[in-house]
């Protein structure tokens, strides 16, 4: 049942997205301007708060940056069986193997179980750095390909999640965030954020939704790719008992690890990659990938739940 608490409100706003196209509510001009407000203005926001927000704890660094080496990897796999996806969909589907949603699947499902826990958080700080601070650089000089190299590098760095990352990681690593939280403006700081980002979440569900669609075309690229990256991340973590053995005999650990990389592609991977979405239908295939996975997601949970809780 917590499950389905937990996954209900999730499905819901994609299923709600897609009935609004379907029925005809939201037009395909009223949806880009819901983009631009979401992905252009507040979830930098959002990005901005967890690079000034993110702490690294000394003991978890190997952790990270093992998740981290993992990511990348997984995109030099995407790019390697692009051939087996289809070249239609090659010039992204290698983005879609990276990051996890940790925070809106992962983690709930993960809490479902064990109560309170940071297990998952560790993972997703290299999910953070990868999806906000790499990416949009690597986003923006595939996009740019072809113009100067001054022009590349106005590009990146006009980029609003390039920015927000640049502004949030300065002011943490200079101690302004810290000297903020000992001051009366911080309670005014964290509902201003909260107020501005908790739309996003439901927001970028919804527009998942309205660019859903799955056909025949497309379902064979999709359980290919998505068989992928089952196979993948089952790798990786068979790659934490290999060389966090300790970690791993620890349960609630296990059951992190478990859930966590066998959880969909991170939704805001969805802004980061769309100057590489050249139609529609690459749109709806990303929005499709990620919506479709997280069935396996779900065998996953109760698969943990019986033979591991």
């Amino acid at each position: 049942m917590k499950a389905v608490t937990i996954l209900f409100p999730v499905f819901f706003m994609i299923l709600l997205g897609f009935t609004a196209k379907v029925r005809g509510w939201i037009t395909q001009e009223q949806k880009a301007g819901a983009n631009a407000i979401i992905f252009n203005i507040l979830f930098p926001i959002l990005v901005f708060n967890l690079m000034l927000t993110v702490s690294v704890d000394a003991s978890s660094v190997y952790i990270v940056g093992y998740v981290f080496i993992a990511f990348l990897l997984s995109m030099v796999v995407g790019k390697m069986v692009t051939g087996v996806v289809g070249k239609k969909y090659e010039h992204f589907s290698w983005l879609l193997m990276a990051t996890v949603e940790g925070g809106n699947v992962a983690l709930p499902l993960y809490l479902s179980i064990v109560g309170q826990s940071s297990n998952t958080v560790i993972f997703d700080i290299a999910g953070s750095i990868l999806c906000f601070v790499v990416m949009p650089v690597m986003v923006a000089k595939i996009a740019s390909s072809g113009v100067s190299g001054g022009q590349l590098v106005k590009n990146i760095f006009s980029n609003s999640f390039v920015l927000a990352v640049i502004l949030g990681l300065t002011l943490n690593l200079t101690g302004v965030y810290t000297m903020l939280q000992q001051t009366p403006f911080f309670e005014l700081y964290t509902s201003t954020v909260d107020r501005a980002t908790s739309p996003i979440v439901g927001m970028i569900l919804f527009i998942l939704g309205y660019d859903l669609r799955i056909d025949k075309d497309t379902i064979g690229s999709m359980v290919k790719l998505a068989a992928v990256r089952v196979a993948f991340y089952a790798a990786v973590i068979a790659g934490f008992f290999f060389l966090f053995p300790a970690r791993m005999a620890d349960t609630a650990f296990l059951m992190a690890v478990v859930i966590y990389f066998m959880s969909p592609t991170g939704f805001g991977m969805l802004p980061v990659m769309s100057p590489l979405l050249k139609t529609e239908e690459d749109t709806s295939f990303a929005s499709a990938f990620m919506s479709v996975y997280m069935l396996i997601t779900l065998v996953v949970y109760a698969l943990v739940v019986i033979l591991i809780a």
